[in-house]
């Protein structure tokens, strides 16, 4: 007799009913392993691995009088993506990439980017802004402000540096900042 207390036609052990199921052994778990540090999603072919710089390499030079910036891999960037819309604050995030909808009361980065598909509504203060979608608020760039031709800005623009690109279009008053802004 088995611990379930009988047994079925055949001489094998059945659980009695309303009693658990003896654990089957041919439904193993996989162990978990982690990705290999060049993978990629399933279906796209694996990451390249980065060259190891050559051994005396020039760097690039730095602008003079130009802040050290991480490489942008580096950076802390946060991307909202086409069709995505995001409300709130935004902090801590170095770079912010608009492909989609931001809704903000203030943002501070180091960098904006505002994608052709991208529209920010809102007021952010950054070092650099580039736009390519559409902004409405008010954006102070401490540095330079590119308005690319698909780019709209509507509301207030306060920038050291401004260069827009045939086509780009400011909407509102603009405001050139002079030395430490």
């Amino acid at each position: 007799m088995s611990i379930f207390g009988r047994k079925k036609d055949d001489g094998t052990d059945a659980p009695e009913a309303g009693a658990p199921a003896a654990p089957r052994e041919d439904l193993a778990v996989p162990t978990f392993r982690a990705p290999a540090a060049n993978s990629a999603p399933v279906g796209m072919p694996p990451r390249p691995a980065a060259p190891p710089p050559a051994a005396g390499a020039p760097r690039p030079a730095a602008a003079p009088g130009a802040a050290p910036r991480p490489a942008t891999q580096d950076r802390r960037t946060l991307v909202v993506g086409r069709g995505i819309s995001l409300q709130g604050t935004v902090a801590d995030a170095e770079r912010l990439v608009v492909e989609g909808t931001v809704e903000s009361q203030m943002i501070q980065a180091a960098e904006l980017d505002v994608a052709q598909t991208g529209v920010f509504r809102g007021e952010v203060q950054v070092e650099d802004a580039v736009i390519a979608g559409v902004f409405d608020g008010t954006v102070t760039a401490r540095g330079n402000l590119i308005i690319r031709a698909t780019g709209t800005v509507k509301g207030v623009a306060r920038c050291k540096r401004l260069s827009v690109e045939e086509g780009g279009k400011i909407m509102g008053s603009m405001e050139m900042l002079q030395g430490e802004a």
